[in-house]
């Protein structure tokens, strides 16, 4: 444990003086001009109707809306989970919860986090040249050789979990804020003070605290400014570098920022909702700026909204789950309903990624892994499946299909549920086995809603079902007519 006593103590040390001293952003061999450049942005809980590309009812998302003409859009694109950390895992391994061990959300009181026997997307690149950094919520486990720092990342700046988690002196604030919409009989929330932010959560720049509790209303522009240096230093020293910035946005509880003159009177939601888009609208500047022509930004979301927020949830769009809804139950956040797990995404790289178009191809977070070690040409790591795939002719215009889609049963033909596994939420595990045997796989209770979406009643002869599977490695969305 010498080694990870020593690299606490130079990390730690890293930012007691100047911004990067220790992150080694020296140019060797033959980095310069040959690789690209990645930037992945992962919004949290923003639902897919929330881009105004996607849904005609949302006016608040100019720059993204920009991103969507100056590059790529795709319209059927899925999280790996419905809830954070499964979903985050699996955008940094390629893998599924059932694969790479996170099932579960990790609280503030979990002693572990993404197993170390995983090897992430930092991991990999830094290996072959890059320099890379993280801004922005980790939920991947915060204690230990589980820290940022450990798994890949020259330099971290952001939350270790969730800004609705955390510690608090204040009398009967105790409990997470934002509570859900209330039922029945129960009174009515107060926003200014169920929806608190004022929770003792810390903000690390490597492993050193430099805030806590954070001021939730200036985290924007923090994370903007850290980004903007990371992109400008790790392009001026000629190094290929990956930055992953984990927003806060969409998550409650909101960020309160100061109104300008113009949003007064603006929903919260919708006011947050600018906010975000104006943040990686600096993102995407500051890549224009000094590698726009070799640099691949990578725009999508964690989970869909939290529909159990009211109104401070986001935009489902036509995945409205009106049969789940009707009987008290979410369409979205946490269930394996359609607005769960399809979220926004968009694809920017000029003179690559063709301009103004929109992809209908079936791809998922999971394929962020692989596409970026093939542009990279970093191999993937040996010894283990991969439940993604590499769609850079699909990113590239060369191809419209991503993900294979099959019909038939809830799993293909020879492909069953193993009952002594437990599934991951919305993930049933399949396995190669005799497709006439007693387990066989039966039709799943959580169906999507009915083609149209937003139809009440999920009827199997007209419905749209969307699964998740294994199949040699692949994601099977599956359509029964």
């Amino acid at each position: 444990m010498a080694w990870l006593s020593l690299k606490v103590l130079l990390v730690g040390l890293s930012f007691l003086g100047c911004l990067y001293p220790l992150v080694d952003f020296s140019f060797s061999g033959e980095t310069r001009g040959q690789k690209p450049n990645f930037v992945i942005i992962l919004a949290d809980d923003m639902g897919w109707g929330d881009l105004g590309a996607n849904w005609a009812g949302t006016e608040d998302t100019a720059n993204l809306d920009k991103m969507a003409t100056e590059g790529m859009r795709f319209v059927d694109f899925h999280a790996a989970a419905s809830t954070c950390s499964p979903s985050r895992a699996a955008l940094l391994t390629g893998r599924l919860g059932l694969r790479n061990g996170v099932t579960h959300n990790f609280a503030v009181t979990s002693v572990g986090g993404l197993p170390l026997n995983e090897t992430t997307l930092a991991e990999v690149l830094r290996g072959a040249g890059y320099v890379t950094g993280m801004i922005g919520k980790w939920h991947l486990g915060h204690h230990g050789s589980h820290h940022p720092s450990f798994r890949g990342f020259d330099y971290y700046f952001g939350v270790p979990y969730s800004h609705d988690m955390g510690c608090t002196d204040t009398p009967g604030y105790n409990h997470p804020p934002c509570p859900a919409c209330p039922r029945g009989d129960r009174p009515s929330r107060n926003l200014e003070r169920d929806c608190y932010s004022d929770v003792a959560l810390p903000l690390y720049e490597n492993l050193n605290i430099v805030e806590q509790p954070v001021d939730l209303s200036a985290l924007a522009q923090k994370y903007a400014e850290k980004a903007t240096q990371f992109i400008q230093q790790a392009s001026t020293s000629g190094r290929p570098f990956l930055l992953y910035v984990a927003l806060a946005h969409m998550h409650v509880p909101l960020a309160r920022t100061p109104p300008s003159a113009g949003s007064r009177g603006q929903r919260p939601y919708s006011a947050s909702l600018q906010e975000m888009d104006h943040l990686v609208g600096r993102i995407k500047d500051a890549v224009d700026l000094v590698g726009k022509n070799n640099t691949f930004l990578w725009f999508t979301g964690d989970n869909g909204p939290w529909a159990q927020k009211c109104e401070l949830a986001g935009s489902v769009g036509p995945f409205t789950g009106s049969w789940q809804a009707r009987q008290g139950g979410s369409p979205a956040k946490q269930t394996t309903w359609e607005a769960g797990h399809r979220v926004p995404a968009l694809a920017y790289w000029p003179g690559r990624v063709p301009v103004n178009v929109t992809s209908t191809a079936l791809l998922s977070v999971l394929d962020v892994f692989p596409t970026v070690l093939a542009l990279a040409g970093a191999p993937l790591p040996r010894g283990r499946s991969f439940d993604g795939l590499d769609v850079s002719q699909v990113l590239f215009g060369q191809a419209q299909t991503g993900h294979r889609v099959s019909g038939g049963g809830a799993c293909p033909p020879g492909l069953v549920r193993r009952p002594a596994c437990r599934p991951h939420p919305g993930l049933p595990a399949c396995v190669q086995t005799d497709p006439s045997s007693e387990d066989a796989h039966q039709w799943p209770l959580e169906v999507q809603p009915a083609r149209p979406p937003g139809r009440g009643t999920p009827l199997r002869g007209t419905s749209f079902h969307s699964l998740l599977c294994f199949e040699s490695a692949q994601l099977i969305t599956q359509i029964s007519r």
